[in-house]
């Protein structure tokens, strides 16, 4: 690995990247999905990808669909980091995620899978697939590239990943839980994806879209100043961070730390986690302390999974 060489930890731009291509400790995943139709993020991939990326796929490769825990459980780290494995990236690889969905679809889940391995030098491309093929970078074809597996040995940090019984224990404990989902679906007035509409009593709204602006995540600044008013006072540590399957959630935890806001944790299961128990409680219409201004985003995004 080349010293000098600068590592990304949250985002990384369309010219730094490309600038970086070669680097042997660069490893790029291409983490695109489309919700309507699962099998053609690979297609795409196949298509068209940035030079020497592997495919990340959402379902095969960031979930495991033989554990319970929502539309997407959470995997185990043994079978994650085989993965990582296969795909050449070892503790000290600077890995470098990107999708067609702002970074929500897949970008950040894949961004914190590693991230609450342990894992410090991974960042989601700023503007994805859409930005970087709009500047003329250079793309390629074909399948994933054969690599060499390496060892992979670490565990997830357990802290930071709550089932539903934990987010009832963090809510009773003063904890704060932000759902990422788009607004009309955290007040259940529609539901496209799960069995019931609603979200999780004590919950507060902000749609992952609110972290972007153009198609880019806002400044560091300014997502500083909109997440500490959200926060009112609560260190980042005690905010847990929901969405409809622990997917897009995920974009709120690379936006905290794009901000310097370190520590959050994930309901990995969310709301289709959340709704397993039939008996839990569903709460619907704006959040209780809306008018404080925590319900305050309308965005929706692509899609919120």
């Amino acid at each position: 690995m080349n010293q000098s060489a600068k590592n990304w930890q949250a985002l990384v731009n369309a010219g730094e990247l490309a600038a970086a291509l070669g680097r042997e400790d660069l490893v790029m995943l291409d983490a695109r999905v489309l919700l309507t139709d699962r099998a053609a993020g690979e297609a795409m991939y196949r298509q068209s990808h940035i030079p020497g990326a592997r495919y990340a796929d959402l379902d095969r490769d960031l979930s495991d669909h033989g554990r319970t825990g929502g539309r997407h459980p959470w995997p185990d780290a043994a079978d994650f980091t085989e993965t990582l494995g296969r795909w050449g990236i070892r503790p000290d690889t600077q890995v470098v995620v990107y999708d067609a969905g702002d970074g929500a679809l897949a970008a950040s889940r894949a961004w914190f899978l590693l991230r609450a391995l342990g894992h410090r030098d991974v960042a989601v491309l700023n503007g994805g697939w859409a930005g970087w093929t709009s500047l003329g970078l250079p793309v390629e074809s074909g399948e994933s590239p054969t690599v060499v597996p390496t060892p992979y040995d670490a565990s997830f940090d357990e802290d930071r990943l709550l089932d539903a019984d934990a987010v009832q224990a963090h809510l009773d404990a003063g904890g704060m839980l932000i759902d990422a989902r788009a607004a009309e679906r955290f007040r259940g007035e529609l539901e496209p994806l799960d069995k019931a509409a609603g979200h999780v009593p004590g919950a507060v709204n902000r749609p992952y879209a609110d972290n972007l602006r153009d198609d880019h995540f806002k400044r560091a600044d300014i997502l500083a100043a909109e997440f500490s008013a959200l926060l009112a006072g609560q260190a980042p540590d005690e905010v847990a961070v929901m969405c409809g399957s622990g997917v897009t959630a995920c974009h709120h935890l690379l936006a905290m730390a794009h901000a310097g806001l370190h520590g959050a944790k994930l309901f990995t299961g969310s709301w289709s986690g959340w709704l397993e128990d039939p008996s839990r409680p569903v709460a619907t219409g704006p959040a209780a302390d809306a008018d404080a201004g925590l319900d305050a985003g309308s965005g929706s995004g692509p899609g919120s999974v």
